[in-house]
């Protein structure tokens, strides 16, 4: 299998230490081809399998053993399928015969993750007789992996003892061509005002769109689009002026509830395009194209104009507040993170709640890839996936404090090698940010609020990193997180930079008065 799977492609195996997966283990660590990592925690070694398919396009495979190890693999494989990552999930299982008989480690595996999977395969117990059948049982979960609806795939691969012998001569190759499927014609369109709306999974159409004359903004995994639109429409006045003729939506949704509700208040036509699937929660989207459309006018060049000053504007003012004195805010730290990945040339992870928040709303656009778990948007493994992005070369993370200490397990095995750079940045908010901006911040008590949604932690974030072995660096203002990031990304391993920031509920004032400096910025513009 292993064989097959080199022959296509794999390079990456992530293996977690386990009895009933030692032929696993032992054939991938035979083959100089691939690069093992080894994660002894199962949930974070799934991340970070997560990390190494985002960063280098290709499936990643994953073992690990029966019982519980395979059921921590769970959250993974819900970011897998909604990601659309491809990896090869490898759990090892028990024979039929030890069963329901009270043999340890050993639970129903039998589809394990639902339809979550793009294949479910169980070849049923490895034995010599079935030698002939496993090189296309390989081919076809690698297959079934990739392509426009490209995700996790699972193995269950059920072994008896003993579990280490000798291998058998390896059978020849079979040739199987792959049929790419066939793009859909392009269509032209004629409105003028086109407002194209990228989300993941949707980057490789921006060259494209802008090209077409057309307004793009988009999620923090798509790069060189438009910066500042979650600001810029808080700005009723901005609304209407910026109403187009068109919205084409592309992959998945950004962060924003604001672009939602004005995309809802609009009520102009919204097509989705690609073959994969378009994320459309309000059910907005009314026709759908498989490739890009073209143009049939020339897009309105005032519209444009609209957007790129009022862009422009923002991003002028925003520059102007960052001295290497100015204490630390979290729009700010988001900023700064994104400067850093763009001056250096380094992939960025970005994590869930606020920290994908800010980068979207208030970064310089991406020009490095750009990662982020937003097929589930949640906070588990996000640590696990930035060393996993990081892994062999460098890499910037930023995420809060609760994700850092949710995922607390990936500072195990850290990077795992020496030749991996990788900068870890924490907005350290004391708790869980984004819940001060709902609805449960003003309708509950504080005490009731604090326990329930705020749940501060008072760890100390620095010395939690050194205590597994890592660099950790305490940052207050600008010029101490410059210092800080650059340092990390000229020493070898993982760095941890905990930016401390004002009080959540500071947080919540300051965004409030950026957006009202935004709406004053754009005022001649809008009236």
């Amino acid at each position: 299998m292993f064989d097959e799977w080199i022959a296509t492609g794999l390079r990456d195996v992530v293996i977690c230490p386990g009895s009933r997966s030692t032929p696993l283990a032992l054939a991938a660590s035979a083959r100089k081809e691939l690069t093992l990592h080894v994660r002894i925690d199962e949930r974070s070694a799934g991340f970070f399998a997560i990390g190494r398919a985002l960063a280098t396009k290709q499936p990643v495979a994953i073992i690990v053993t029966s019982g519980t190890a395979a059921a921590e693999l769970h959250a993974c494989v819900a970011e897998a399928d909604q990601a659309f990552v491809p990896l090869l999930v490898l759990t090892a299982d028990r024979p039929p015969a030890l069963h329901g008989v009270g043999a340890p480690q050993t639970i129903n595996q039998h589809k394990l993750f639902g339809d979550m999977v793009r294949d479910f395969i169980e070849p049923g117990v490895a034995s010599k007789e079935k030698v002939s059948s496993w090189r296309a049982t390989a081919h076809s979960a690698i297959t079934s992996s990739r392509g426009v609806n490209s995700g996790p795939v699972h193995m269950n691969l059920a072994f008896v003892e003993p579990l280490v012998a000798d291998s058998f001569e390896l059978p020849p190759h079979t040739t199987t061509e792959e049929v790419a499927p066939e793009s859909s014609k392009s269509e032209s369109i004629s409105q003028q005002k086109v407002l194209c709306v990228v989300g993941a999974g949707g980057a490789q159409f921006v060259p494209q769109l802008k090209q077409q004359g057309w307004v793009v903004i988009s999620d923090v995994t798509t790069q060189d689009t438009l910066s500042y639109f979650d600001p810029l429409l808080r700005s009723q006045q901005f609304v209407e002026k910026a109403k187009p003729d068109l919205v084409l939506r592309v992959g998945g949704i950004p962060s924003s509830k604001v672009l939602a509700e004005v995309l809802r208040s609009w009520n102009v036509p919204v097509w989705s395009v690609g073959m994969r699937f378009v994320a459309d929660p309000d059910r907005l989207v009314s026709k759908h194209l498989g490739a890009c459309p073209i143009a049939e006018k020339s897009s309105d060049a005032a519209y444009l104009q609209l957007w790129n000053e009022a862009s422009r504007r923002v991003g002028d003012w925003l520059r102007i507040c960052e001295t290497p004195s100015a204490l630390l805010s979290e729009p700010l730290v988001a900023r700064r993170v994104v400067h850093h990945a763009n001056e250096n040339n380094v992939a960025l992870v970005v994590g869930s709640s606020m920290p994908v928040r800010d980068v979207e709303w208030w970064s310089e656009p991406r020009r490095i890839p750009t990662f982020s778990n937003r097929g589930v948007n949640g906070i588990d493994g996000v640590v696990s996936t930035v060393l996993g992005v990081a892994s062999g070369n460098k890499a910037i993370g930023y995420i809060g404090d609760i994700t850092m200490l949710h995922d607390v397990s990936g500072l195990v095995d850290g990077t795992g090698d020496n030749e991996t750079s990788c900068v870890l940045v924490i907005s350290d908010n004391r708790g869980g940010g984004i819940f001060n901006f709902l609805t449960q911040a003003q309708t509950l008590g504080n005490e009731q609020f604090e326990k329930l949604f705020g749940t501060p932690r008072s760890h100390d974030l620095a010395k939690i990193a050194q205590a597994f072995g890592h660099h950790g660096s305490d940052a207050r203002s600008l010029g101490e997180l410059d210092a800080a990031v650059t340092a990390g990304l000229q020493r070898k391993g993982l760095s941890v930079v905990v930016a401390h920031v004002p009080d959540r509920t500071v947080n919540v004032l300051a965004h409030e008065q950026w957006n009202k400096e935004v709406a004053d910025l754009i005022e001649d513009l809008v009236c």
